[in-house]
C-alpha cells in the first residue's frame, strides 16, 4: 500500500515580538498587588522567552500602535475577522515562499488549510490557489475550530489521500493568528493563558515520494469527563477560550492507558523522536511523566516553547520542522497535540 511522506515543511513568524510588551500590557488588568505578584510569578515561570504577533505593541505596552487593542478598549468578533482577513495572507505567503510552492503550485492537487483563530469565505484556501497558481481543480479542505491538535488532523487527512491517490501532492497549511483574540480579564488563570499564545504559520508538502517523515499510522483519544478543560467558542467580543490548569494532571493520569494505542503497540524505548505539541511547560511535563520519557526526549518541543510561545496549530509543526534538519534515516517518532473535549491527535512517523 502507498505510504505518505512529509516530504518537507516550511515555518514563518510575523515580524512583532511581543512578549514582554503583552506580558506588560496584560498584568496591567490586575488592580490587587497580591494577585499581580502571582502573575509575575508564574509568568516567569512559562519558560516563554519571545512571542510574534501581527500587531505593534506600542513602546510603553499601553495597547497597539494602530490602536487596536487598549487597556480601555477591545475590538468586537467582526473587527477580529476583518484583521484576520487582512494578516493572514502576507504570513502565508512567507511559508509558502519558503516551501517553494511557487515552482510546485501547478502540480498541487490538494489543499488541507487548518486554522481556529479566523474565518472567511472566499478565504485563505481561494487566496493561495490565486497567488501560488495552484490549479482551479484542486481539492480543497478546511479544518476549522479544533484548536492546537489540527496540524495533526490535517496530516491525517493528507494521508489517507495520498493513499488513496499515489499521484497526490498535497499542501498541507496550518496559520493561526492567537493574539486577534486578548480579552479584557482580571482572572488571572485567563490572563496567563493569553499569555502563551502567539501567532505563525508552517506549509508542508505530503506525496509518496519516499523523501522526510513516512506517516506510519494515527490514534485519536478523548477525555469525555474533561470535556470542560479546554473549550473554544465565539463570542461577541473575539473568541472565548478556556484552558484549566487541571489539563496537565488530567494528561499525566490518562496518558499512561492510552500508551500502547498511541504507540501502534510498540514500547517507548523503541522511539527516538517525540513531537509534542508545546501547550505550556506543565503539559509537557505531563506527558514526560504520563509516558515515563527520558528527561530530554521534549527539548526540541520546550525550544519551540520558549523561542515561539504556543500558536495553536501550527506549534507542532514548527517542532516537526526542527526535527527534519538534523533526524536520521530509520529514526521513529511521534507526535502528540491536544484540543478541546478534552482530546488527543497522535501520529507515528519513521525518517525515510
Amino acid at each position: 500500500m502507498t505510504q505518505a511522506h512529509i516530504n518537507r515543511i516550511a515555518t514563518a513568524l510575523p515580524r512583532h515580538e511581543v512578549h514582554d510588551a503583552f506580558r506588560l500590557f496584560a498584568g496591567r488588568q490586575i488592580t490587587d498587588p497580591r494577585t499581580q505578584s502571582a502573575f509575575d510569578r508564574l509568568a516567569e515561570r512559562s519558560q516563554i522567552a519571545r512571542r510574534w504577533s501581527v500587531l505593534e505593541p506600542e513602546p510603553d505596552a499601553t495597547g497597539t500602535v494602530d490602536g487596536f487593542y487598549r487597556t480601555d478598549r477591545f475590538p468586537s468578533t467582526g473587527q477580529r475577522m476583518a484583521r484576520y482577513e487582512a494578516e493572514a495572507p502576507a504570513l502565508a505567503e512567507a511559508a509558502c515562499d519558503a516551501l517553494g510552492l511557487a515552482a510546485e503550485g501547478p502540480r498541487i492537487t490538494h489543499l488541507v488549510l487548518a486554522s481556529c483563530t479566523g474565518f472567511a469565505a472566499p478565504g485563505l484556501d481561494h487566496w493561495i490557489i490565486n497567488r501560488f497558481g495552484l490549479p482551479g481543480t484542486v481539492e480543497r479542505s478546511v479544518v476549522g475550530f479544533m484548536g492546537c491538535q489540527a496540524a495533526i488532523n490535517a496530516l491525517k487527512l493528507a494521508h489517507h489521500m495520498v493513499r488513496s491517490d499515489p499521484r497526490a501532492r498535497v499542501l498541507v497549511l496550518n496559520l493561526e493568528l492567537c493574539s486577534l483574540h486578548l480579552q479584557p480579564s482580571t482572572e488571572i488563570e485567563q490572563l496567563l493563558c493569553f499569555l502563551l499564545f502567539a501567532d505563525g504559520c508552517s506549509a508542508a508538502l505530503v506525496t509518496a515520494e519516499e523523501e522526510g517523515l513516512a506517516l506510519e499510522g494515527f490514534h485519536a483519544a478523548l477525555v469525555p469527563e474533561a470535556a470542560d478543560q479546554i473549550t473554544w467558542r465565539i463570542g461577541n467580543d473575539g473568541f472565548d477560550m478556556t484552558l484549566s490548569g487541571f489539563v496537565p494532571l488530567t494528561l499525566a493520569r490518562a496518558l499512561p492507558d492510552q500508551a500502547s494505542a498511541i504507540l501502534g503497540g510498540a514500547a517507548v524505548a523503541e522511539f527516538d523522536l517525540w513531537a509534542v505539541h508545546p501547550g505550556g511547560r506543565s503539559v509537557l511535563d505531563a506527558v514526560v511523566h504520563g509516558l515515563g520519557l527520558p528527561g530530554d526526549a521534549l527539548d526540541v518541543s520546550r525550544a519551540v516553547l520558549r523561542e515561539t510561545g504556543n500558536m495553536s496549530s501550527a506549534t507542532v509543526m514548527f517542532v516537526l520542522e526542527r526535527m527534519l534538519r538534523t533526524a536520521r534515516r530509520g529514526q521513529r517518532g511521534c507526535a502528540l497535540a491536544f484540543g478541546p473535549g478534552l482530546s488527543a491527535e497522535t501520529m507515528r512517523f519513521r525518517v525515510a
